[in-house]
């Protein structure tokens, strides 16, 4: 990736290699698309042929019987050449097609296995110019381009090989001109293929930054930014600009080169064979027939110059998929780890440090132990570690330091697709499907039946909004959930995890996006969610988590304070300040958000017998 310097890159060997294992797995078809392409050109070459026997033979020495043979022959070939053509294109296309289709469904199968914290620093229209723009390039190879680049030589070779019968004087100056050329464009080609590398680099980045704008459309309007982006926007597509122009100047000038190769040869002809038919070395037929196949050297030859810089921007499109799908997936992880049946949801934390950033810990020896079937609440001040905590119980980062256990098992030794499947979110940010309410309920559980989606539904209490859609829950959210208010959004997503059953529940601000009332009307939804499930909750509704069977109180990474509501007020500490901060009961004791707070030693409250109910 561009923030990975680095980074080894790859040699054209080992593309190479990987470009070969491309097309030998479709062997198959490239083989009968080569026959097929080989007849296509040698009909090709009746037409031009015919050009000496109808000068010399049938002008020449008045030799009508031979026009129609002639003529037929010529038809022939014609037709022979274009039902080819069509039948090349169709198999070809077809195989070019079905590669790109497995090539973007490898990598993005790739790209969702790959841990949360490559996520985390990739932009997602990086993302997608992986999976959809970069998997194009291999048509090139399996499709048309290379089969035509192949056909392109065989017919260059044929045409040199009558070149060299015809008049091998003339054609040993055309060859040594050709073979200048053929260096100027191996040169060309090594000098293009970087900069279709980075036009891919910087397309993605474009796209990635455009997919943002779009996504967040509502913010770019309220703070009226339209013009800022675009001014963005407008710098990336120059930089791809001033990328394609850099291109543009090496295939120009190729192709340059390449009409300056057909004028010289063309000049030779005129002088060289022109003296050679004066001496009687050449026929007027021979010559004609001369010019005819010199195009059909000169024409490939122009041909190879444009099919190479495909084929050269195929590679480069190889270089970032291998890039991709070098990086290790949670499934080849998994490889190794132990495969883990239902469990109890006994949690515990033991000296469990975590950064994002080296040098910078967000959580610092954090230790607790969570029963099964309990609920454990966290509290604490933005940036005090909360979300990170429920981050590590869900495993999508790993801590630097100390032990994160599930029922006595270390979590870094089981496997992250038995774990994942027993757990049951509801986060702040809601993510829905561009689906029907249905679908999105049944997200968590494919194969659910009307009933049972329906039923979670009623749970959540969505049916208090959906009875009013003239299609119930068949309607549609539309992208990310737009046409749903936030308190609609966190309801499906209630009923979302009440589908799907979990042993290890997380609510992170489950009613955050709910009114009074509202949150009154889900509120037996998350006890019989709860019930019998280990519980993390994050809530800054202090009265949301009262009857928690423990409440972690985090600042600056550490549990300052823990035990249940009633004794952590009793105790006047960090959790008191908290509360009163947000009810504001105390005004003398309210601090303001911008002060800096130092952790005091931790205070351990006995806690009460485990309770089920909220």
């Amino acid at each position: 990736m561009a923030d990975e310097p680095a980074k080894k890159k790859p040699t054209f060997s080992v593309v190479w290699r990987e470009a070969r294992d491309l097309i030998w797995a479709r062997r198959a078809r490239l083989g009968l698309g080569m026959g097929l392409m080989a007849t296509s050109r040698l009909a090709g070459l009746v037409l031009p042929a015919t050009s000496k026997v109808l000068i010399d033979e049938v002008i020449g020495k008045s030799r009508g019987e031979l026009l129609w043979p002639l003529a037929l022959a010529a038809g022939a070939a014609t037709l022979v050449q274009a039902a080819t053509g069509f039948a090349l294109s169709q198999v070809l296309g077809i195989a070019a097609q079905k590669s790109i289709t497995e090539m973007r469904r490898a990598v993005q199968q790739h790209v969702t296995r790959l841990p949360i914290s490559y996520f985390d620093s990739t932009k997602t229209g990086v993302l997608i110019s992986r999976i959809m723009n970069d998997a194009e390039g291999i048509r090139n190879l399996v499709g048309n381009g290379l089969v035509q680049l192949v056909g392109s030589v065989v017919t260059a070779s044929i045409a040199l090989g009558v070149l060299f019968w015809l008049n091998w004087r003339l054609t040993t100056a055309t060859l040594v001109l050709l073979a200048a050329f053929g260096g100027v464009m191996a040169l060309a080609f090594t000098r293009l293929r970087p900069i279709f590398r980075e036009r891919g680099k910087i397309s993605a980045e474009v796209t990635g930054r455009l997919t943002e704008t779009l996504g967040g459309i509502r913010i770019v309007k309220a703070y009226t930014a339209e013009q800022r982006e675009s001014l963005v926007f407008a710098k990336g597509i120059h930089r791809l600009f001033r990328n394609i122009a850099s291109s543009m100047l090496g295939v120009s000038a190729v192709s340059a080169a390449s009409t300056v190769i057909v004028g010289v040869i063309g000049v030779l002809m005129i002088v060289v064979g022109g003296r050679a038919i004066l001496d009687g070395q050449m026929t007027l037929g021979d010559f004609v027939m001369y010019i005819f196949f010199t195009g059909l050297v000169a024409a490939p030859v122009v041909s190879i110059a444009s099919i190479g810089t495909q084929v050269s921007e195929a590679f480069a499109g190889l270089d970032r998929i291998r890039e991709v799908r070098q990086m290790a997936t949670e499934g080849q992880e998994d490889a190794t780890r132990e495969a883990i049946g239902m469990v109890r949801g006994e949690i515990e934390f033991d000296a469990v440090r975590f950064s994002y950033v080296e040098g910078v810990e967000v959580l610092r020896g954090v230790s607790f132990h969570a029963l099964a079937g309990t609920t454990t609440a966290l509290v604490g001040s933005s940036g005090s570690g909360k979300s990170t905590l429920i981050s590590l119980v869900m495993a999508f980062n790993r801590p630097q330091a100390g032990v994160i256990r599930v029922d006595q098992h270390d979590l870094s030794g089981l496997k992250l697709r038995d774990y994942r499947r027993q757990l049951g979110i509801v986060l702040q940010d809601n993510f829905l499907f561009d689906g029907s309410v249905a679908d999105n309920i049944g997200f968590s559980k494919p194969g659910a039946t009307r009933a049972e989606i329906e039923g979670a539904g009623s749970i959540a209490h969505c049916g208090e909004f959906v009875g009013g859609f003239e299609k119930g829950y068949d309607t549609i959210v539309g992208e990310r959930g737009v046409k749903l208010s936030g308190g609609q959004r966190q309801r499906i997503a209630i009923a979302r995890a009440i589908l799907a059953d979990p042993r290890i529940l997380i609510l992170d601000e489950a009613t955050s996006s709910l009114d009074s009332e509202s949150e009154a009307l889900i509120q037996d939804g998350l006890r019989a969610l709860r019930h019998g499930r280990t519980t993390f909750v994050i809530a800054h509704r202090l009265s949301t988590i009262r009857s928690a069977d423990q409440i972690l109180v985090l600042e600056h990474g550490e549990i300052v304070e823990r035990g249940t509501h009633s004794p952590l007020l009793a105790l006047q500490g960090r959790y008191r300040q908290l509360y009163d901060r947000q009810y504001n009961f105390e005004k003398d004791r309210f601090i303001n958000p911008g002060e800096d707070f130092t952790p005091e030693p931790v205070k351990d409250v006995p806690a009460p017998a485990p309770s089920r109910a909220l």
